[in-house]
């Protein structure tokens, strides 16, 4: 453990040299989980689990590149939106919802930890690790960077965090459900003013209120389907999209829009997409939903439902419906998905291959792009909300 932790300080050292400072035009945050590898279609704990880290990817340029990294609880557990940008890039949030078993290595257990980065020093380095709950999986931070918000899969609980600069506070939990109701991602309206939290345990969206720093649940839900995921909104905010990623078997899976405007909000459109759609990320722009389709291709060998490769689908937002744009082949269990500021690449985190893959997109075709190599498996990726 010792020398791994020196190479990646080694690592870390020589990314800083090369890039001269923490000053970037454009990043993304990659949380890598180093404990669980895929054998045979099951997750399974690393025979000797690496540390997890974080890297930092600058987007601009001639082509991405991981410019720093360091040591952080991460997981490949929960939905990819386990890290969280401020809106002025000055610090992330990364979430680590299972950690190794003390008692039995060959098991992971729910963890709560709950990690703020800050990204404008050199190197990045760690302020705070804080307590979320069990299972702390998906975080979100408001427009106004004053909440955030992180789902506890593992307790049927959110927990809130007031922001002062880059210190958070705790500020309680809100109860949704029971222990297995399984929340998983909470996502902030743009005018901040409601928040919705899908539960995979219970297939539901809940609806919460926000006043401030009092965030309530409204004990109002939204049914879209099977195992609501990962929810997202960008553009206008008129509109937000969640993947349902059903039951794993073999079934078609679908993503729904919900039609932020209506009041109430309701779901208005559900399409079916294919085999588990692990992530989606809207485009800054609003005009395009980016689905990572699992496809079957984290299924053993033998089950009928594989495919030896997943599916990176483009879909236009036209009002409140969803129209098939394009898609692209990518590699096997792959999880979150970021888009470049200017909507023209798209980026897709592979956990089989250790590499995150970029495409460019120039609104008919993706293009892939120089695969950028992780040393452990890239579980969670994001930037900073437009």
């Amino acid at each position: 453990m010792r020398s791994g932790k020196t190479a990646l300080a080694l690592v870390t050292t020589s990314f800083i040299a090369l890039t001269g400072s923490a000053c970037y035009a454009e990043i993304a945050v990659s949380a890598n989980d180093g404990k669980m590898v895929l054998e045979n279609g099951v997750a399974t704990v690393r025979k000797e689990p690496l540390p997890d880290t974080v890297s930092i990817i600058e987007l601009s340029g001639a082509s991405p590149r991981v410019v720093a990294e360091l040591s952080a609880p991460a997981s490949v557990v929960g939905p990819p939106s386990s890290v969280a940008i401020a809106p002025d890039e000055s610090f992330a949030l990364v979430t680590g919802a299972m950690k190794v078993d003390p008692a039995d290595p060959t098991k992971a257990i729910p963890d709560d930890k709950l990690t703020v980065i800050d990204l404008k020093s050199s190197p990045p380095k760690i302020l705070a690790t804080l307590q979320a709950g069990a299972g702390a999986a998906g975080v979100s931070i408001n427009r106004a960077a004053t909440l955030a918000l992180v789902a506890n899969r593992s307790e049927g609980t959110v927990s809130v965090f007031t922001i002062s600069g880059n210190a958070l506070t705790p500020a309680g939990k809100i109860a949704l459900g029971d222990a297995k109701s399984g929340p998983s991602h909470a996502m902030f309206s743009r005018d901040g003013a409601t928040a919705l939290v899908t539960r995979d345990g219970d297939n539901r969206i809940s609806i919460l209120s926000v006043d401030g720093t009092k965030v309530e649940y409204t004990k109002r839900d939204l049914f879209s389907a099977l195992r609501p995921y990962q929810i997202d909104s960008t553009g206008n905010g008129e509109v937000a999209l969640v993947g349902n990623v059903g039951m794993s078997g073999g079934d078609a899976d679908t993503i729904s829009l919900i039609d932020m405007r209506a009041k109430p909000i309701r779901v208005a459109t559900t399409i079916s997409v294919g085999q588990t759609p692990e992530a989606l990320k809207m485009s800054p722009d609003g005009a395009y939903v980016a689905v990572n389709v699992v496809n079957g291709s984290n299924k053993a060998k033998t089950s009928p439902f594989f495919n030896d490769y997943g599916l990176l689908k483009i879909y236009r937002i036209a009002g409140t419906d969803l129209v098939p744009v394009t898609e692209a082949k990518i590699g096997h269990w792959c999880q979150g998905i970021v888009w470049s500021k200017d909507s023209k690449a798209v980026l897709v985190q592979c956990m089989v291959e250790n590499e995150i893959t970029p495409f460019t997109f120039d609104g008919k075709t993706l293009t892939k792009t120089a695969p950028i190599a992780m040393k452990v498996s890239p579980a969670g990726i994001r930037t900073a909300e437009p």
